[in-house]
């Protein structure tokens, strides 16, 4: 199994330290936040990684080489030219995964506990209910965030809020709002090899849009690891938090 590592974000909330280096170089406990990451894939059998890169694409690079990958075969996905957000990012990198059937992708800011083996074995019993309807998994947890992401009470995507402005997208409404299940992104997600022909986008677009155009003829699943650790590091104060939890 491969996975992708989205790196090429301005890491604008991290500043000042990415005005000078890119976030997925930013250090906890003397370990870049990429190579924790290469080392977390690492421990599930993940070993063929796919990194995009973009602000200071040249030290993400650099490091890589400099540390044969942490171990990994760690190949890069050039967008030098332009950012291309999360979707366009993936849709950038088709031609790494055109031999697997599913591959993960995450955030390069995200530290997690997450046991990728059981979220895996939901994937698969999520994919044999769905009869090949299926397109990804999703990382869920409960926590409190400023946007959710809208579940129906069997778990598959409906829709997405903005709980600050009200703002909202669906990909199915849901008739009855009492059964609208709410869930927390976590940056991590299990992508099918029929994202590529589900998907009706171009350019530069988030996962999120993608997820909710594809929802309206495919499933998509959660997998909640409420129980575990999750810690999106991308603000100064959350470095510190990290290296409190991640040794």
């Amino acid at each position: 199994m491969k996975a992708m590592i989205l790196a090429a974000g301005l890491g604008t909330r991290l500043k000042p330290f990415t005005d000078h280096h890119p976030k997925a170089l930013a250090v906890v406990n003397g370990k870049p936040l990429l190579q924790r990451n290469i080392e977390y894939l690492q421990a599930y059998g993940i070993y063929d990684v796919v990194v995009n890169v973009h602000h200071f694409a040249d030290q993400i690079i650099e490091a890589i080489e400099k540390n044969n990958g942490w171990g990994s075969n760690v190949t890069i996905s050039d967008e030098s030219d332009e950012v291309l957000e999360t979707g366009g990012g993936l849709l950038r990198a088709k031609t790494h995964f055109e031999n697997e059937a599913k591959w993960l992708v995450m955030n390069a800011d995200i530290l997690t506990d997450l046991d990728l083996g059981k979220m895996l074995e939901a994937d698969k019993a999520f994919d044999a209910l769905s009869e090949g309807e299926m397109v990804a998994t999703l990382a869920v947890t409960n926590r409190t965030t400023s946007r959710n992401l809208i579940f129906n009470t069997a778990g598959t995507l409906c829709g997405w809020k903005n709980n600050t402005t009200n703002e909202e997208k669906w990909a199915n409404p849901l008739k009855d709002p009492t059964m609208a299940v709410p869930k927390a992104f976590s940056g991590i997600q299990i992508v099918h090899a029929n994202f590529f022909e589900a998907l009706n986008m171009q350019g530069k677009f988030s996962l999120i849009d993608a997820y909710l155009q594809i929802a309206q003829h495919y499933a998509i699943h959660f997998y909640d690891h409420s129980d575990g650790i999750l810690l999106d590091v991308g603000k100064p104060e959350s470095l510190e938090k990290a290296s409190a939890l991640f040794k």
